[in-house]
């Protein structure tokens, strides 16, 4: 079976789940009604299925390469890469001033996991473009905006992030990259940076690398670094290329997986680049496309978790094997528990990981939507959300990846079944963009500073869905009261805490958190279509019980973690 974009899904979770139509209510989401919603979906559910999937495999066997510094992109990426960019899927989510369509974030998060379903080494291209532009809009003066930003939301030209140095991975604040004014409005920019996703492709014209480095004179850490746009090919005010620029690749990763996206060892010599934003400011910048790409690369550990699940389903459904204790059973795996078990689970994680994206997306829509407190409240909200949903997006693509495997037995081993795939591409997104031991650090940590006020607003939300299943599915309202009330405490003892305590707790606490939002939007659809019930009911009284031991490991602090010394652990 092929890929087949779950657009019905993606649409019920929208309307029924988050009331997306909020969205088409604020002056600058207008046009993105349902009708419009709809048609976006379809035509990207048809370019993702026909002309994407296709390509994945062949990624797979047939890697980017570097030849004699030339890079050659998988073959088919190419016409892959003009689909994306001539159905205008790059600037989805662009200023119209800039050439882009001004759609909401939680519609191009809906793209973004049909693409990435389809083939994830490509649909990674795209996604480094899209936080470029985010960051250039907020960052970039009015002359490089103009010059700049038309052309990637076309994706004539593509974009890239370059912070990872081999001395300063998750510590950004040690890099030694050096930035010299030359005077005239640019900089030189010297130093390598690695793990460069997409630096170096055939698939466009141009490659803009945004690139964090230290100016001389620049205080120590991360408050001095400044950040520049550093382009392959210098452009002319019109646009038009002029000469390559001391900004190349040296060398092509071998990877684990993702072979078909050519992440790139760059070195800059002496390369013209551009400031964005203030001096010393480059984190703060940094951050803008960082924020959008953790949402992003949530959307690709859920994206793998969809494929994953929609492979697994129909070898379950076809295979024989054994005999369960089931009436009328037909033989196929998919009667034995503990298949049923396994496929259960793979689509509760799917779904809890995908409206968990979907509602950081919203809010974050909703913050640009809407003005005053209300937009705060939103930012607040979404904020919150993000580091969840990159951690537990990424996490249920692996998890449920895994599961893939393990449904297909002995099959899910040999390589030409595809399930193992997914599991060796999907498992880097809960590396990159920030390890998800750093999201959860940044959950209990940055996110709790407000004294734990938007982890109540949305505890609170769950109380409230509980209250309303409470007539319909008594016992289902109880469980997910109970968890809402052991993460209320949970996040009570946290914020009195000490950093090194919530540090210690931060990943159980992510979980928790995420599995209770799995049973509150779950509980959610299942009153809007009892057909869905069974799924609530599975979560809920399954995979939710998991809730209370994670917010017991989560208040247990940091000595437990440090009762061992170095010699001890190694003994």
């Amino acid at each position: 079976m092929s890929y087949r974009a779950p657009i019905k899904e993606m649409a019920f979770c929208l309307n029924n789940v988050l009331d997306a139509g909020r969205l088409s209510g604020t002056d600058k989401f207008a046009e993105a009604t349902t009708e419009m919603t709809e048609a976006i979906l379809g035509e990207a559910a048809r370019m993702s299925e026909d002309v994407l999937a296709p390509l994945n495999v062949t990624g797979d066997l047939y890697p980017a390469k570097l030849d004699n510094g030339v890079a050659k992109c998988s073959p088919g990426f190419d016409a892959g890469y003009k689909a994306i960019s001539e159905g205008g899927w790059v600037g989805m989510a662009g200023d119209p001033e800039y050439g882009g369509m001004g759609l909401p974030l939680a519609l191009m998060s809906c793209v973004g996991e049909m693409m990435s379903s389809a083939c994830l080494s490509l649909a990674l291209n795209p996604l480094m473009t899209q936080g470029q532009i985010e960051a250039l809009e907020h960052h970039a003066s009015d002359k490089i905006k103009a010059l700049y930003l038309p052309k990637l939301n076309s994706g004539q030209w593509t974009g890239t992030m370059n912070l990872t140095e081999a001395g300063a991975g998750s510590d950004v604040g040690a890099l030694r990259t050096k930035a010299e004014d030359n005077g005239d409005g640019t900089y030189e920019i010297t130093g390598q940076k690695i793990f460069i996703s997409w630096g170096d492709h055939d698939v466009a014209e141009n490659i803009c690398h945004l690139v964090l480095a230290r100016l001389p004179d620049a205080v120590a850490g991360t408050r001095g670094i400044s950040l520049f746009l550093v382009p392959k090919f210098i452009p002319d005010e019109h646009g038009n290329l002029g000469p390559l620029n001391n900004a190349v690749a040296i060398s092509f990763e071998h990877k684990m997986g993702l072979h078909g996206s050519p992440t790139a060892i760059m070195e800059f010599a002496g390369a013209t680049g551009w400031m964005i934003g203030r001096e010393g400011g480059g984190m703060a910048a940094m951050f803008t496309m960082m924020n959008n790409a953790r949402i992003g690369v949530g959307v690709q550990g859920l994206s793998q978790a969809e494929a994953a699940t929609q492979k697994a389903l129909q070898y379950a459904s076809e295979r024989k094997q054994g005999r369960s204790p089931v009436e009328n059973g037909t033989g196929i795996i998919l009667d034995h528990a503990d298949v049923r078990r396994n496929i259960m689970t793979m689509k509760t994680l799917t779904s809890t990981a995908r409206t968990i994206i979907l509602d950081a997306a919203i809010s974050t829509d909703l913050s640009k939507g809407l003005d005053g407190e209300v937009a705060q409240a939103q930012a607040a909200r979404a904020a919150f959300l993000t580091p969840i949903a990159k951690a537990f997006g990424t996490d249920t693509g692996c998890e449920v990846a895994e599961i893939g495997v393990q449904v297909h037995g002995g099959m899910g081993y040999i390589e030409e079944t595809g399930a193992a795939q997914y599991y060796r591409d999907v498992r880097v997104t809960a590396i990159y963009e920030g390890t998800n031991g750093i999201q959860a650090m940044d959950l209990v940590g940055r996110k709790l500073m407000d004294g734990g006020v938007a982890a109540f607003g949305l505890l609170n939300e769950v109380s409230l869905t509980a209250a309303a299943a409470e007539a319909e599915t008594p016992d289902l309202a109880a469980l997910l009261s109970g968890a809402e009330m052991s993460l209320n405490a949970t996040t009570h003892w946290l914020v009195d805490a000490s950093m090194n305590d919530r540090f210690a707790g931060a990943v159980p606490f992510l979980r928790a958190f995420a599995l209770t939002l799995g049973g509150h939007y779950l509980l959610k659809a299942a009153m809007a279509d009892a057909s869905r019930l069974p799924l609530a009911r599975f979560h809920i009284r399954q995979t939710m019980q998991q809730v209370d031991a994670l917010c017991s490991a989560a208040r247990e602090g940091a000595s437990v973690l440090y009762a061992l010394d170095v010699d001890a652990l190694g003994a």
